[in-house]
């Protein structure tokens, strides 16, 4: 069975441009959000627990696709669902439905790693996925 989390949002006017509807950068922030409220919700802690820890500071995008179905405007009542469909070793998957009163908006897919910042360079690298928290997400 896969894990459902839904972020329940109010669309604002300033989130909409000077047509009245949602300025389409505004979902890409929202499914961002939706990621994190996906881990809160599963229990994963925040990321600057997870750098104490294991080091890592967070799940960075490295590809996004994105379709826009039907628009949304100031005033609505909006669900963002988030799941996790693919686990691979350094790669993980995560899919996002924006839905009004059931009707679907917006959908994307996003590939994501977990990062560190590379003791030599600093600069961030994909890690391995850490097995507990696969585990707390199924």
């Amino acid at each position: 069975m896969l894990r459902v989390e839904v972020l329940k949002l109010q669309v604002h006017f300033g989130d909409c441009d000077p047509v009245g509807i949602v300025h389409y950068p505004n979902f890409f922030r929202w499914y961002d959000a939706s990621s994190r409220y996906f881990f809160d919700r599963c229990g994963v802690p925040p990321w600057r627990e997870l750098e104490k820890q294991h080091g890592i500071i967070g799940t960075p995008i490295v590809e996004v696709n994105s379709r826009f179905v039907s628009p949304a405007s100031y005033g609505d009542q909006i669900e963002i669902h988030t799941s996790i469909v693919k686990w691979k070793d350094k790669i993980f998957v995560q899919t996002h439905e924006i839905r009004r009163d059931g009707i679907l908006l917006a959908a994307a897919e996003e590939k994501r790693v977990f990062a560190c910042r590379d003791a030599e360079t600093g600069r961030m690298r994909a890690v391995l996925v850490p097995e507990e928290i696969v585990a707390l997400c199924r």
